[in-house]
């Protein structure tokens, strides 16, 4: 038994390694493709950091830097970018991005998931060629998404608290974990502190608890939504959120709220991306329509994120799969770095799917297409001068079709399987087999 328990360890130890200079060799390698070719490997938000960083230490700040919009957290982290060396923020990213896989396998073991099998989920993300190459270019994703896991392990591992404080510096990072505040409120329910035996009667509407904490307010009494947990919860990351954003408030004033969270509500990026929306907003800068357009935008997202919040909350990781998936879709700036914010919970639910080996192909395949035929005209945009504006709305439409018909398979093929049973993680993976939603 030690024996086999060694041997899976230094199996994951492997991969973590391997995964690991895989990164660094693809970060090396664009080190050389930056210096001899015209096409750069380094994202363009790498430089937007490092010049934040650099303002930082010169005791300005990062706003100085034109299209800097993030937290000044983020740029005081990557000072020794300046200090130490330019590639110093990329090695951040990377070990966030090796760190997601970690624990990815760990919440999949919390959850009762085989050794065997968990290590081939995180395979999905460590050996994924996509996330790779997003960590090694200097892109902050890995950051936030490993904020977000961090939440999900700690929370199986009942240490609510702590969650509360990696959600509240996740949101503070990145306002797009915001929509996960509904789901991880109604999770934290008597099932998880074990107040109440949960009977899991399968309805058509979701999970049901026992009759005992039937309430008169959609169910729930008023005890148990102002449970200890929740409270714990709530006030912590509120709180943790509050701090940070306070302190960054004390030293750089209006300019930090403006550009790092109010910019993103009234924002109209006309530049060409993956949305749905980036050809009207391109065609109606600058008018009244395309600040109509962008607020509207919000409406279908806000709706399709709680009605996922209360239909699913019981098995968090497929909500919140689904709410970022729904989410990303209907955002009205979509690029590439968006898909890891879903990417990274996509291992959290494939144990529990009921997709074969051939629809998940099929899935995967129309996944990549849909990418390939929006690339092709985006690149003579931007590398042949072309006006393909109308062909890539088009693709992107074409896109966000195929989105929405992964998002409504993987609902329609998933196992509900609840979290928490009695107060512990529910290892019995008995299945609900009624439909997420209807197609």
């Amino acid at each position: 038994m030690i024996g086999d328990l060694f041997e899976r360890w230094t199996t994951a130890r492997r991969l973590m390694i391997f995964s690991f200079l895989f990164r660094v060799i693809l970060m090396l390698y664009g080190e050389l493709q930056d210096r001899y070719l015209n096409v750069k490997y380094t994202d363009i938000d790498y430089h937007v950091f490092s010049d934040g960083a650099r303002h930082v230490t010169q005791g300005n700040s990062p706003f100085q830097r034109e299209t800097y919009r993030y937290t000044p957290l983020l740029a005081i982290l990557l000072s020794p970018n300046i200090y130490l060396f330019y590639s110093f923020g990329k090695v951040v990213f990377i070990l966030c991005d090796v760190f997601c896989g970690i624990l990815i396998r760990e919440i999949l073991l919390l959850r009762g998931i085989s050794d065997k099998c968990s290590l081939m989920c995180c395979s999905l993300w460590l050996l994924n060629p996509v996330t790779a190459t997003v960590s090694s270019r200097g892109n902050a994703e890995p950051l936030i998404t490993a904020l977000v896991l961090l939440t999900i392990y700690l929370l199986l591992a009942k240490c609510t608290a702590l969650a509360a404080v990696a959600y509240g510096l996740a949101v503070h990072m990145k306002m797009y974990p915001v929509i996960y505040a509904l789901p991880l409120y109604l999770f934290l329910d008597n099932c998880y502190s074990g107040k109440v035996v949960f009977t899991g009667t399968p309805m058509k509407s979701g999970f049901v608890a026992s009759p005992a904490i039937q309430g008169k307010i959609f169910g729930w009494k008023l005890e148990e939504l102002l449970s200890k947990d929740r409270k714990v919860f709530v006030i912590t990351s509120v709180l943790t959120f509050a701090i940070m954003t306070a302190l960054m408030y004390i030293f750089y004033g209006n300019e930090f709220l403006q550009e790092a969270y109010l910019y993103h509500f009234t924002r109209t990026d006309i530049k060409h991306n993956f949305s749905v929306y980036f050809y009207m907003l391109s065609v109606t800068q600058d008018s009244m329509l395309s600040r109509l357009i962008s607020l509207m935008a919000f409406l279908p997202q806000i709706l399709l994120v709680i009605a996922t919040a209360v239909a699913t909350h019981k098995d968090i990781t497929m909500c919140l799969y689904l709410q970022t998936f729904i989410f990303v879709t209907f955002n009205k700036v979509c690029t590439s770095q968006y898909f890891l914010w879903h990417l990274v919970l996509l291992p959290l639910v494939v144990p529990f799917t009921r997709l074969n080996l051939h629809q998940a192909f099929v899935l995967s395949s129309l996944w990549f297409m849909g990418q390939a035929l929006w690339l092709t005209p985006a690149y003579y945009l931007e590398f042949q001068g072309y006006d393909t504006y109308l062909l890539i709305w088009l693709a992107g439409l074409l896109f966000f079709i195929v989105n929405c018909f992964i998002i409504a398979a993987m609902s329609r093929h998933h196992n509900l399987v609840p979290t928490f049973k009695n107060g512990h993680v529910n290892t019995n993976h008995w299945h609900y087999t009624a439909p997420v939603s209807s197609t």
